[in-house]
């Protein structure tokens, strides 16, 4: 669900910069002064990865934090810290299973880019060719809305998650949404702007992505993105949840909820995830959001032609210094040159941040609760430096 969930989590965020150095030292064997002189060799260089996931723990308070990372090598490593359940104390998984929040975004922005390429949706057509009538409220109307801007998020569209119904997560953990519900809450409430004339984030976009999927394919968003994506560059361990479904399938982290300074966490790792949709009910993996990521930048879920429209960005500084948004994916400048691609998510319990690179690195960093604004930026930091290191 990412930046609009209730108390509006991550729309404050500013990024705050924390680095941690290691310096390592070493001896110089100056044989030809004594005869029994003695190399002293270099002593490990700490990995900066598992130092900044063991900042995120110890100084940020964050129960665990796990991540994936592919190197310059092309080598894939996998890390934990803290504790996986705070109950048993138990370990946290090896690259467990987390939900993936608006990461679900990219996936559902891929489906409609398909359907673009197969001549089935117009990028620049409105809303109302494929939902006629089902946008009409305070200062937006289907009819001047059009796809693109759906998935760019220029649409004006109110953010349901703003709605009374959702104030309060402790209250629906388990409870079943229908997609109309929630669009309603989000008809409710009044434009942000008119369509095309500005930039913000709303979950509401892609709820009628989703809902645009079912209508022109005559499926359930959900299998489509299983048959398009998730199937077709084999990501094992990424589902989009059965209705119903509540526990998450593999061995996993637990995520937890903060209601308060002073109040206990909330375990919020089984959940009712129709609350998030097509906005961020995706399930996966740290491993699995880099191998999806690599395989879009790579070519091989769109055509050249549809991956540069995604590509084609507008400004998105509120997401951080630099961000700019394309469709259903967000570049970040990195500290060392060159762009993060990727997107991002946060579900109640679970942020992850993270993206690949142009030459094929990449990087994806989970902790489970949602982190304040410099917890947060310490979080994006992370990334930066598990990327350029």
């Amino acid at each position: 669900m990412n930046e609009h969930a209730p108390q509006r989590w991550a729309h404050r965020i500013r990024l705050a910069r924390y680095a941690t150095t290691a310096t390592a030292t070493a001896g110089l064997a100056l044989a030809a002064l004594a005869p029994t002189a003695t190399t002293a060799h270099a002593a490990p260089r700490p990995d900066v990865v598992q130092q900044r996931l063991d900042a995120l723990v110890k100084a940020d308070g964050m129960p665990a934090a796990l991540a994936t990372v592919k190197g310059r090598d092309g080598r894939s490593r996998t890390y934990t810290a803290g504790v996986g359940n705070l109950a048993t104390g138990a370990g946290v998984p090896v690259d467990g299973q987390i939900r993936a929040g608006s990461n679900t975004k990219a996936f559902v922005a891929v489906v409609v880019l398909q359907l673009v390429a197969e001549g089935k949706v117009g990028l620049d057509a409105p809303v109302d060719t494929y939902l006629p009538g089902l946008l009409r409220g305070d200062g937006f109307d289907g009819r001047t809305i059009t796809v693109r801007q759906l998935l760019q998020h220029t649409s004006g569209l109110p953010d349901y998650m703003e709605a009374p119904a959702l104030a309060d997560w402790t209250t629906i953990q388990f409870r079943w949404f229908e997609p109309r519900e929630l669009l309603d809450g989000a008809l409710a409430q009044k434009a942000r702007f008119a369509a095309g004339t500005g930039w913000e984030y709303s979950n509401t976009n892609y709820l009628v992505a989703g809902l645009l999927i079912q209508k022109v394919t005559g499926r359930p968003f959900g299998e489509e993105v299983t048959k398009r994506v998730i199937d077709r560059i084999g990501l094992r361990r990424t589902y989009v949840p059965a209705a119903g479904e509540t526990a998450l399938r593999e061995p996993h982290p637990h995520g937890y909820l903060r209601t308060g300074p002073d109040a206990p966490p909330v375990d919020y790792t089984a959940m009712d995830s129709s609350m998030a949709w097509a906005a961020g009910a995706v399930v996966s993996t740290n491993t699995d959001l880099n191998t999806f990521y690599g395989a879009l930048l790579a070519g091989r879920l769109l055509p050249a032609a549809q991956l540069a429209q995604m590509r084609t960005t507008v400004p998105a500084e509120f997401l951080g210094a630099g961000v700019r948004y394309g469709l259903g994916i967000q570049s970040r400048p990195l500290s060392c040159g060159g762009l993060v691609w990727g997107h991002g998510g946060t579900s109640p319990g679970y942020r992850t941040r993270g993206g690949v690179t142009e030459d094929g690195r990449a990087a994806n960093i989970t902790v489970t609760t949602v982190p304040d604004a410099p917890t947060a930026g310490r979080l994006t930091d992370a990334v930066d430096a598990a990327l350029c290191r």
